[in-house]
């Protein structure tokens, strides 16, 4: 079975994360896919493959003999889904040997066109995969599960010789705790990747430092027409939170190495009101700069509309793996070699977002991550190709490979 099928099956099981939960998983419903992994896991030959309490599938694939001293690799894939637009009734559109051009998505009205995703054109003569316009895909990241079930199977015939491979798919990640109760020791692997990125030659070692931000702001009521010097109005008070932070540093005017300020919801009236920020930065000591711009603005509206006015609230998230890649760069050149013989120039840009592995790189796992084929994540347009995935598969199976030669 190739990976894209598996795919097919696994966007069908509705397992969309929740943020603010306390419990993990944050839904119940993740449950119905980390099950269905096990039990193929186990019919693929993993017999160790089981859930835990709280949704992590974890199974290894002994060494092949004569192996046992090469070095353990892991690969983790995450099964949520991003709360941030419909991830229910997935019904994907099969397009083959697509034509590179717009392809309309389903009855929604909407449009994937080259306009808005130039690259479209290369992806010409491919089985392209796209929604239907009223859901997201899921590619994100059942692509990646769907890809190392893919890559169990070829080792599973017992023709490529290799190290102890250690298998784990997450709940959460999309709500920042993929990572959280996860079994480092119990694993098993020494170093790992993540698959969970986009264009199926990319790899990834930088990512955002992270943290969320939420200003609780609290106004004084009182009747309009009783209000002149008394009146502290909550919502008017967050709107000018708002417009002391740079304006150049929001999501739409960023790329690359450029961090920002990003206003995720609002809420408020004139006694309370409320705002919701992620904060992101590569370099570290910029990020920390964001972050006393956030408390100096704190600091100054309360000076002006009295102490208690305003709250700010700021929950780190996670770091740039770089720190805990670089002295293991093995594993980026590695996978950089694999994707050369197979024909691919590596793809090795910073990620403007983080991953399981940004944690567990931290928590002692150095786990950078691999491209899945998959673009235009969490939201109608999200897409892959089946023959993006076959190359995803082959990279992780010749990096399996190169470790059992080394």
């Amino acid at each position: 079975m190739r990976a894209y099928e598996r795919l097919l099956d696994y966007v069908k099981v509705y397992t969309t994360s929740e943020d603010g939960q306390e419990q993990i998983p944050s839904t119940m419903r993740q449950f119905d896919l980390a099950r269905q992994l096990a039990e193929e896991l186990k019919e693929l030959g993993v017999e160790d493959a089981f859930v835990d309490a709280h949704c992590y599938v974890y199974g290894t694939i002994p060494a092949t003999p004569g192996y046992e001293d090469c070095t353990k690799l892991g690969f983790i894939a995450h099964m949520d889904t991003a709360p941030d637009f419909c991830g229910e009734n997935v019904h994907p559109q099969i397009i083959e040997n697509y034509d590179g051009k717009d392809v309309k998505l389903g009855e929604s009205g909407r449009v994937l066109s080259v306009k808005q995703f130039p690259h479209l054109p290369s992806l010409k003569g491919r089985t392209l995969i796209t929604t239907d316009g009223t859901t997201l895909l899921g590619a994100d990241d059942k692509a990646g599960v769907a890809e190392i079930m893919t890559v169990v199977q070829e080792l599973m015939k017992g023709e490529r010789p290799h190290g102890k491979v250690c298998i784990a798919f997450t709940p959460d990640e999309e709500v920042g705790c993929g990572a959280d109760l996860f079994d480092i020791p119990g694993f098993g692997a020494d170093y790992a990747y993540t698959l969970d990125g986009g264009y199926e030659a990319e790899v990834v070692y930088e990512n955002f430092n992270a943290c969320g931000a939420e200003f609780q702001v609290n106004g004084v009521n009182i009747h309009p027409g009783e209000a002149k010097d008394r009146m502290v109005n909550a919502s008017i008070v967050a709107m000018e939170i708002n417009s002391m932070l740079p304006a150049c540093e929001r999501p739409e005017h960023t790329e690359l190495y450029e961090g920002f300020y990003h206003l995720c919801a609002m809420s408020g009236n004139v006694e309370k009101a409320e705002l919701h920020y992620i904060v992101r930065d590569h370099d570290n000591a910029a990020f920390e700069a964001k972050k006393k711009t956030l408390a100096l603005i704190a600091k100054t509206l309360n000076e002006k509309y009295g102490e208690g006015t305003v709250a700010l609230t700021i929950t780190d998230q996670y770091q740039n793996m770089a720190e805990k890649i670089k002295p293991c760069m093995h594993l980026i050149e590695n996978a950089q070699a694999v994707m050369r013989e197979l024909g691919y120039e590596p793809e090795v840009t910073p990620v403007r977002g983080g991953t399981d592995g940004a944690r567990l790189s931290y928590d002692g796992l150095p786990c950078p991550n691999l491209g899945t084929g998959g673009y235009a994540f969490h939201g109608p347009f999200e897409h892959i190709t089946a023959e993006g995935m076959d190359v995803a598969v082959q990279i992780v199976l010749g990096i399996i490979e190169k470790y059992a030669k080394q």
